[in-house]
């Protein structure tokens, strides 16, 4: 479900719950380590979540408008983030704190179903994303990520992509060199 159907079907428990604000671009709105306080759906923008091994980033997925985004296991489990999110574009988002979603959660069935469907789509998502990495080719993921998701290659700085796809930035640019 998109933002846009979500909050138009949840906007009489939702619309006095929302915070709408306006971030620049290269902003982190969570640190790897501190604990999600919010869930974000994006109006506008690109933001993209990534986790720091110590010597590397390493970005898990990309959200654009009409998406959600959080560190879900760290905004339900009130623990530290795995990730960091930050703002890749100039964004415009609408938050809405833990608290406030737990408790419309308490009261709306329908919307515990919806925020479950989407957290299994999410959960369903990675393990494709973490079985591409292991099964397939750098170049069959940039292929893949070219046929599925133009708008990441479109809007994203390359480095990220690279990072997205588990290789270097030289890689990369090797790989969209390469003649079909």
């Amino acid at each position: 479900m998109s933002n846009v159907n979500f909050l138009k079907k949840y906007h009489d428990l939702l619309a006095d719950q929302l915070v709408a604000e306006k971030i620049p671009a290269a902003t982190t709105i969570l640190e790897q380590g501190d604990v999600a306080h919010n869930l974000y759906f994006i109006d506008q923008g690109c933001l993209r979540l990534w986790h720091n091994d110590g010597e590397k980033d390493i970005t898990m997925q990309f959200f654009f408008a009409g998406q959600m985004v959080s560190a879900f296991e760290s905004l339900y489990l009130a623990t530290a983030s795995l990730y960091s999110i930050e703002t890749l574009e100039t964004t415009t988002l609408y938050k809405l704190d833990r608290k406030a979603l737990l408790g419309l959660m308490h009261r709306s069935e329908a919307l515990q179903q919806d925020a479950l469907n989407y957290i299994c789509t999410r959960f369903i998502n990675y393990q494709h994303y973490f079985l591409s990495r292991i099964k397939d080719s750098p170049a069959a993921r940039y292929r893949e990520l070219v046929a599925n998701e133009p708008r990441i290659v479109a809007r994203v700085p390359q480095h990220y992509i690279a990072s997205y796809l588990g290789i270097t930035a030289v890689s990369l640019s090797r790989i969209k060199n390469r003649r079909p």
